[in-house]
């Protein structure tokens, strides 16, 4: 992939990633507030006296409203730019993580996660628009990376200091204190933040109307990379999710018979191992672009591999060494979803890539979605017997890896097509 700077591109520099940062510290946030249940997990189970089916619908109903959220959000932001969309999201993630903090029933704590879903689904294709706008297009992988790497460290934030303060000073006191962070944040943004830099607006917006709403997405679908983009991310992503989220820590105390606090450092460890490796990643696929479906498909094949050990070591309890093994492999899912949207990136036009990258995005969330729900009712079902309810995973990956393969070659083809065009027009400049 070649290095130089393409006309048109933004400058990226030092104002760059300062503006970049603000917008990436709403979605570390907006992480922290997503993940704040998969500590509170047997907590929150206590406090709203419910089974593991009435647990997941927890992350369900925000995972819902999340992945429900993508194409309107991704066409949100070609309307109406970055800051006014991640500035409603604010509003309503920390709105949601209040209320959950004062929740006095099931209901309520419900509607709370609902409304935290909705906010945060604003924020991480905003953050993708910000740095599609502020850096050149070369720097779109490293760039992408390292935003989902901030939002492990978000992962990490509530893994560590939210779990210690939910045990330390209870549960209202730890939900209503966490979300002053995102008071924090949306002065910052309302402040500094800024949709492009100068000399790079975006083409004027066309009409408004649901006829420009179905061509925006039709054309975004008919792009083999979007779906591809979509399929990737489909089935990386959910594994971690899913143990991340909700099911690691249950998993970890009830199956293998661990303390909460030894649980608690296999999720970090997690967390820590896809902050390591999405800086890999992110290098590799920017130098490397033939990189991205080899690294997608591997990472599926060992997180398969290593759940498939873990359910099947015979005895009681899988030995520590392989839980650490399984935990580090499950650390690349979330690098590997990223790669998703350096499938659907190259395959869209700027005017295109909030809706794009929305229709990526849902992918994996469908996918976490489901899972979760299957772990809670297979859960109830076998008395919680969690090799049958963790046996789930291959079932969407299996469907994710068969539409990958699918699509895999059209999608080149396009790409090929798309990159062979964009040299034309820039080398033949009318006089």
């Amino acid at each position: 992939m070649s290095n130089t700077t393409r006309p048109g591109d933004p400058p990226g520099g030092r104002r760059a990633t300062a503006v970049w940062g603000i917008g990436v510290s709403v979605y570390f946030v907006a992480v922290i507030f997503r993940t704040s249940l998969g500590v509170a997990g047997l907590d929150a189970a206590d406090r709203f006296h419910v089974n593991a089916s009435a647990l997941s619908t927890f992350s369900i109903l925000q995972l819902l409203v999340y992945a429900g959220m993508q194409i309107p959000v991704g066409l949100l932001v070609d309307r109406l730019g970055t800051k006014k969309v991640l500035a409603i999201g604010v509003v309503l993630f920390t709105a949601g993580q209040l209320g959950f903090a004062f929740s006095p029933t099931y209901g309520t704590a419900l509607a709370s996660r609902a409304l935290l879903g909705c906010g945060d689904a604003m924020t991480f294709i905003s953050v993708l628009r910000l740095g599609s706008r502020w850096f050149p297009a070369r720097r779109g992988p490293l760039v992408a990376q390292l935003a989902g790497l901030a939002g492990m460290a978000g992962n990490l934030v509530s893994t560590l200091l939210l779990a210690r303060l939910l045990h330390g000073i209870g549960w209202t006191a730890a939900f209503a204190g966490s979300a002053l962070a995102g008071v924090v944040v949306f002065v910052l943004l309302l402040l500094f933040l800024k949709d492009h830099p100068e000399g790079h607006e975006p083409e004027p917006f066309p009409h408004q109307g649901a006829a420009y709403v179905r061509r925006q997405i039709a054309a975004s679908w008919r792009e083999p990379g979007t779906r591809l983009g979509l399929w990737v991310h489909f089935t990386t992503q959910f594994p971690a999710m899913v143990f991340l989220l909700l099911w690691g820590m249950p998993f970890l105390v009830e199956a293998q018979g661990l303390t909460r606090a030894t649980a608690g450092e296999l999720l970090t460890l997690v967390v820590l191992s896809n902050m390591a490796v999405g800086l890999v990643y992110g290098q590799v696929v920017a130098r490397h672009h033939g990189a991205r479906l080899p690294l997608a498909l591997g990472t599926v094949g060992a997180t398969a591999l290593l759940w498939a050990t873990t359910l099947a070591y015979p005895g009681e309890h899988a030995p520590m060494w392989l839980l650490v093994v399984l935990c580090t492999v499950l650390g690349a899912c979330g690098p590997a979803s990223m790669l998703g949207f350096d499938f659907a990136r190259p395959a869209n036009p700027p005017e295109r890539q909030g809706t794009a990258s929305g229709i990526t995005n849902m992918g994996g969330f469908v996918a976490s979605m489901t899972t979760l729900f299957a772990i809670g009712v297979l859960l109830d079902a076998t008395g919680d017997d969690y090799r049958i309810a963790f046996s789930s995973v291959f079932v969407l990956q299996a469907l994710g890896v068969s539409q990958i393969l699918r699509l895999r070659s059209r999608a080149a083809r396009r790409e090929k097509e798309r990159l062979v065009a964009s040299r034309v027009s820039t080398v033949h400049v009318p006089a």
